[in-house]
């Protein structure tokens, strides 16, 4: 039945008119195999225990029925008074507004009928205090803002409250949410729709599903957690040393031999702004993700990213709490229907202290980066599950993508562990090796040394406390207090200049002479300067690039086919 509802299309789901025309305007031709499995069933009023990778359509799997119902309740009753009827809870404040915003298109012809609100850390409680007493009909948030609304009685979930989403259900267990959501459920009414989405389903969501579900359907749509090889090609490359990882890094970027806009990920927060700097020596624009900032100016750089004013996320995994939380029983509060009774330290590379982050801030998985070509895990990661999240930045959709891991002896043995995983759940080896010369790019490896000491621990620690002061400038909340205290903003504005580090200028013009003999014809070393957004085809004129499928296939052949600088199995 759902593979012919998959075939079929939305419009012989039942679904209301208004939603088929936002259905039609978003492109969205067929459902995935999420939403076709999951949409019937949800429309019928039972719980759902759903698995769904990133990427996948599970927004519109939960969010269409959602919309449908409130809809049918208004029509139903017209005299029903306003309320909030909806609850999503997410487990960071980006995906808040990635999931708020998917609502809102999907509602886009029912606006009037259907108000959709995001509570999540980017804002004061009294900010969001007025957008709440017009009874929003969806509320999506994450578990520790909801809460602190419903405990300051700004919020009312009860009796209303008719579906409760819980999204990245296995996310808001590990980012420590699950006592702020037990804490909810005392606030919800006896009777309500819950549907449950998660990528993985392991043993620590079983006492959370017995909480929330009552009689659950299972939804497991047939899918790897990853794209095929068709459309996700999946590469590793193990690197000698340390230095040999950089002077990839630079040649893939400065010689422009990867296409299109990429994402890549480290270990800590202290790495990224090393391989930030490093990029920068070399002349390269990249933009290092900074969980320590609010989720306004993280927003910003991602809104930034998604319109093409520069082409490279350094991103890392360091999202808050660390520890899972402990599972117990929820005590006393309101039962619902089948109720039963009863900061990372850094990675192994540049380990630096732990610093105060926001916990809803994550960002391997969860934020909507778009058209992202490939990704580069700069760092093996250290779990199955946080490589299957960071890759699946990419090849979203029916998009391609690529995705390269460079490794050094140490990190082997993680890689092979991902490998081996990824090999069972698919039936082959997912991971090709990436063949590379590294002799090709020698003329460049003096260049390399050059600006890897030009970033130093203390340039590192000046770059972080540079970019945190010029929050504190910017900052809305702390500009009362700066008007008070303007000695303050003082010692701010003319503390001593920050260079974090000495930018050589020689390093950011690569001469014809460097650039190895078999890689002349595709390189672009020093391209010239280019007005407005920056995009895979604003580079050659609206034209896809050669190679454009994979962002690395111009640099593995030649136009005749022959080797030329690196190979790898297609």
């Amino acid at each position: 039945m759902a593979a012919e509802m998959e075939a079929k299309g939305f419009e012989h789901m039942g679904l209301d008119g208004r939603l088929l025309r936002a259905v039609a305007e978003l492109g969205w031709a067929v459902p995935t195999a999420i939403q076709a499995r999951a949409i019937p069933l949800a429309m019928e009023g039972r719980d759902l225990l759903a698995r769904a990778r990133t990427g996948s359509g599970k927004t519109g799997a939960y969010g269409l029925p959602v919309l449908h119902k409130l809809l049918s309740i208004k029509e139903a009753s017209p005299a029903v008074p306003q309320a909030v009827r909806a609850l999503v809870l997410v487990p960071s404040a980006e995906l808040a507004r990635q999931v708020g915003h998917t609502l809102r298109r999907l509602a886009a012809f029912c606006a009037r009928q259907l108000r959709v609100a995001e509570l999540c850390g980017h804002s004061d409680l009294a900010d969001q205090r007025p957008v709440l007493m017009e009874q929003p009909d969806i509320v999506v948030g994450t578990p520790g803002r909801v809460l602190a609304h419903v405990a300051g009685h700004s919020l009312a979930l009860r009796p209303w409250l008719e579906m409760l989403v819980l999204d990245e259900a296995d996310l808001l267990l590990s980012f420590g949410f699950g006592d702020d959501i037990r804490a909810l459920l005392c606030h919800l009414p006896k009777i309500y729709q819950a549907l449950l989405v998660s990528a993985t389903l392991n043993p620590e969501l079983e006492a959370l599903q017995e909480l929330v579900l009552h009689n659950p359907v299972h939804v497991l749509p047939p899918e790897p957690r990853l794209p095929g090889s068709s459309q996700l090609q999946q590469f590793q490359l193990c690197c000698a040393t340390e230095e040999d990882k950089f002077l990839l890094l630079a040649a893939l970027l400065k010689l422009r031999l990867l296409r299109g806009r990429a994402l890549l990920f480290v270990g800590s927060l202290a790495r990224a702004f090393r391989v930030k700097l490093f990029l920068e020596q070399f002349g390269i624009a990249a933009c290092a993700l900074n969980p320590q900032l609010p989720a306004r100016s993280r927003c910003h750089v991602i809104a930034q990213f998604n319109r093409g004013l520069y082409d490279y996320i350094v991103a890392t995994d360091e999202e808050g709490p660390a520890e899972p939380p402990r599972h117990r029983p929820r005590k006393g509060g309101t039962a619902r229907k089948g109720d039963k009774k009863g900061d990372k330290k850094g990675d192994k590379k540049g380990q630096s202290p732990q610093c105060p982050q926001d916990p809803e801030f994550g960002v391997s998985r969860g934020i909507d980066f778009q058209n992202v070509a490939a990704v580069i895990n700069f760092d093996v990661p250290n779990s199955v599950e946080t490589y299957i999240h960071r890759v699946g930045r990419t090849a979203r959709g029916d998009s391609p993508g690529t995705a390269l891991t460079l490794a050094l002896p140490d990190e082997l043995e993680g890689l092979r562990r991902i490998e081996d995983t990824l090999a069972a759940e698919n039936g082959q080896s997912m991971l090709q090796p990436y063949e590379f010369r590294m002799e090709e790019i020698e003329t460049l490896r003096y260049r390399c040394r050059d600006a890897m000491r030009a970033v130093t621990k203390q340039a590192v620690r000046e770059a972080r406390l540079r970019e945190l002061r010029q929050e504190l400038l910017n900052s809305e909340k702390l500009k009362v207090y700066f008007e008070d205290n303007p000695r303050d903003l003082q010692a701010l504005r003319h503390d001593r200049p920050l260079h974090p580090a000495n930018v050589q200028p020689h390093l950011g013009h690569v001469p014809e002479y460097l650039v190895p003999p078999s890689l002349r014809g595709i390189a672009d070393p020093n391209p010239k300067k280019r007005k407005g957004p920056r995009g895979a085809g604003a580079r050659h004129g609206g034209k896809k690039p050669r190679g454009s499928g994979n962002p690395l296939q111009s640099f593995r052949f030649t136009r005749r086919g022959n080797k030329r600088g690196a190979k790898g199995t297609p």
